[in-house]
């Protein structure tokens, strides 16, 4: 078995037993009634925890009630905080001591979120991870694959949550191999497009499958490099996966579509469509959220989703675009565990997909406010200024 399918517990079993069963599901995308009292009765518990433990959170619920979405339950409370405020305040409901991880949310600059996590809560979220792998197949202990990971390679100090996130997905299938994109340079990181690309042409040819993590942006630099330099296409072996995360925020201004972009991932790669899969996720709400095989961002069990106006909060209908309001108890590190997003997108029910997983899924349309809240993509957008 996977590491990262053992159990894990709940700080308090007794005051967080529904968390602990809701959290030990092991199919990711149960759905109906069971599945919806379970998670009912885990957010009631960990509102209590967070209440007992922080101030602003109780603050927050024992002001007026917020509109309950139905996509996430009537009744359950869910206190809407905006993922920026993690951006301007530090929030515990441990005490620093627990503190097993600190990550960050952005670049060198600008404006960081700062998430803490205890055992718990960071162990929980990479089993979350774990089981999505496990349905898919993906975990191989038995293959090794050789990696591209368009992420930050690790440094000193480096606590960016992509990096972690992305070296963190190596360890379902034995590493030949590894090439980041993204370098450290000692005074910071720069892409090397060209070591990527001898990188691709050298794994080809190696005969194992490769799996190729990270931001979307930088695979589509790298296509178009190839393209300019007149190099044939190649054909990665088979059970290759492309596992992309982090969005385009930053450089939307070449920013492709998503049929195109996975076309030319395809054409030049050899890779099919069901095994280029995109992900949302960020560090202020560690859940995962994978395509399935038709690209379709389906909400786990252990979670659940609305969309939300822009103007009032108020929950929107399915298909109907606003802030996305994500929920999940399964955080006591921080009260985290409701954070409307900054990125705009519509939620779509289950039968909207032609694949068989029953819970809903949502599309990701843009992020509000950009200019003001850089983001790890924006980052390391700005390492790619110049080098078209």
């Amino acid at each position: 078995m996977n590491a990262h399918l053992a159990p894990v517990g709940v700080p308090d079993p007794a005051a967080l037993a529904h968390v602990q069963r809701l959290c030990d599901l092991t199919d990711p995308y149960a759905a109906g009634p069971e599945a919806d009292a379970l998670f009912a009765a885990a957010m009631a518990e960990t509102n209590a925890w967070h209440a007992q433990r922080s101030p602003f959170l109780r603050s927050l619920l024992d002001g007026p009630v917020e509109t309950p979405a139905p996509t996430v339950g009537e009744g359950v409370r869910t206190p809407l905080v905006h993922a920026n405020f993690f951006k301007r305040h530090e929030v515990l409901s441990i005490p620093r001591e627990e503190v097993f991880l600190h990550l960050t949310s952005s670049g060198t600059t600008g404006q960081k979120s700062q998430m803490f996590f205890d055992t718990w809560t960071i162990r929980s979220a990479q089993r979350m991870v774990a089981r999505i792998f496990d349905h898919y197949g993906w975990i191989t202990p038995d293959q090794p694959v050789n990696y591209l990971l368009y992420s930050y390679e690790p440094a000193p100090q480096l606590k960016l949550g992509t990096s972690f996130t992305d070296n963190y997905l190596c360890d379902f299938a034995p590493a030949n191999h590894t090439t980041h994109a993204l370098r450290h340079t000692g005074s910071g990181h720069e892409f090397d497009v060209h070591g990527c690309i001898e990188a691709l042409r050298r794994y080809a040819e190696d005969g194992l499958p490769v799996r190729i993590l990270g931001f979307p942006a930088f695979l589509h630099f790298t296509l178009e490099r190839m393209r300019a330099l007149g190099l044939p296409p190649l054909q990665l072996p088979p059970g290759s996966l492309v596992l992309l995360g982090g969005g385009w925020k930053g450089h939307t201004d070449r920013q492709i579509g998503k049929e195109q972009f996975y076309a030319g991932v395809t054409e030049q790669l050899g890779i099919p469509s069901d095994r280029i899969r995109d992900t949302f996720g960020s560090v202020e709400h560690c859940v995962p959220y994978i395509e399935c095989g038709h690209h379709r961002l389906h909400v786990p069990v252990w979670s659940r989703a609305a969309v939300r106006d822009p103007r009032t909060l108020e929950p929107l209908p399915y298909g109907a675009r606003g802030f996305l309001h994500l929920v999940s108890p399964y955080i006591t590190s921080v009260p985290a565990q409701s954070v409307v997003m900054g990125d705009l997108a519509s939620l779509h029910p289950a039968g909207e997909c032609p694949c068989p997983l029953p819970t809903p899924w949502f599309t990701v349309h843009g992020r509000a406010g950009v200019s003001r809240n850089r983001t790890c993509a924006a980052a390391a957008a700005e390492l790619l200024k110049g080098m078209s």
